[in-house]
């Protein structure tokens, strides 16, 4: 069984932030597949699937992005889930808007959300795929930032890498990571 866990804030103030970036991915599987996230429990709300032949969950925590890790916990717990079957996929401000970047394991790189799960699961073996936001170019604090919508001139890049990045949680559905970060890292 795997875990797709999408990080950011639940409520419609939050819902087309930057921060929010992970549920937007969530919410693509969730479209393309006709599934919806009908089980409410650990503080999150998910979907318990199959694609290709494997076991599914997908995962959108309640608990605000800065205390994700009090939602994968207990859900991988009760599912007895290994971290290394757990992929997170969250906002960077690292990466340009409209990139992807996958990873096998990491740092929390100042990422909160990050932070949380890391702390929460004892270990940093969890696979990413974290979906660029960019920098504000201005005055703008990294907090009203994030807590922003995308401008109406990024939408295409950011619908695309949203895209991208679905397409990357269902390839590792059917293959090894390694393997999945080779085609969508390059």
């Amino acid at each position: 069984m795997k875990c797709i866990v999408g990080l950011g804030n639940p409520g419609k103030k939050y819902e087309s932030t930057r921060h929010n970036a992970g549920f937007m991915v969530i919410d693509e599987l969730l479209k393309r597949h006709g599934w919806e996230l009908n089980k409410k429990k650990f503080n999150g709300y998910y979907a318990m699937e199959h694609l290709d032949a494997e076991k599914v969950i997908l995962l959108k925590p309640q608990t605000y992005m800065n205390l994700s890790g009090q939602s994968i916990r207990p859900l991988i717990d009760y599912y007895g889930i290994e971290p290394e079957d757990v992929l997170v996929i969250y906002d960077d401000l690292d990466l340009p808007t409209g990139r992807i970047r996958l990873r096998q394991k990491g740092g929390h790189g100042g990422h909160n959300g990050i932070r949380s799960t890391i702390d929460h699961l004892g270990t940093k073996e969890f696979k990413r795929i974290r979906i660029g936001v960019g920098r504000p170019d201005d005055s703008t604090s990294v907090i009203d930032y994030v807590l922003g919508s995308f401008p109406k001139a990024e939408l295409e890049e950011v619908d695309s890498s949203i895209q991208k990045a679905a397409d990357a949680c269902e390839a590792w559905i059917g293959d090894s990571f390694p393997v999945v970060m080779n085609k969508f890292n390059s």
